[in-house]
């Protein structure tokens, strides 16, 4: 029996992929651009809001992320917003928020 392995966030989403190592490395978070493309789409959000198109990068917790947690606000070069959920050093989550679909 094979896994297959969830899709990389820069083969699904390549634009996406390309404008959060620009905007990491605008904010000076070079080692956080180096993983995004090795990040994978592990599952979307499911909040249900028309406005929201997270996806998580590893696997969801049960509860808060507690120590080692931190956002980071991207200043995306489109509408809307990049909020990144980081714990340790390794990106999570992606929001995705106000934005066009992403294609």
């Amino acid at each position: 029996m094979t896994h297959d392995e969830p899709p990389l966030v820069s083969a699904v989403w390549p634009d996406l992929a390309a404008e959060l190592v620009t905007a990491l490395r605008e904010e000076g978070e070079y080692n956080l651009a180096d993983q995004v493309d090795t990040l994978h789409v592990l599952q979307q959000c499911g909040c249900g809001d028309d406005f929201c198109q997270g996806f998580y990068t590893a696997p969801k917790p049960t509860g808060a992320y507690g120590p080692g947690h931190r956002n980071i606000g991207l200043s995306p070069s489109k509408p809307g917003y990049l909020i990144l959920d980081v714990v340790h050093d390794a990106i999570m989550y992606v929001e995705v928020l106000n934005r066009p679909p992403l294609t």
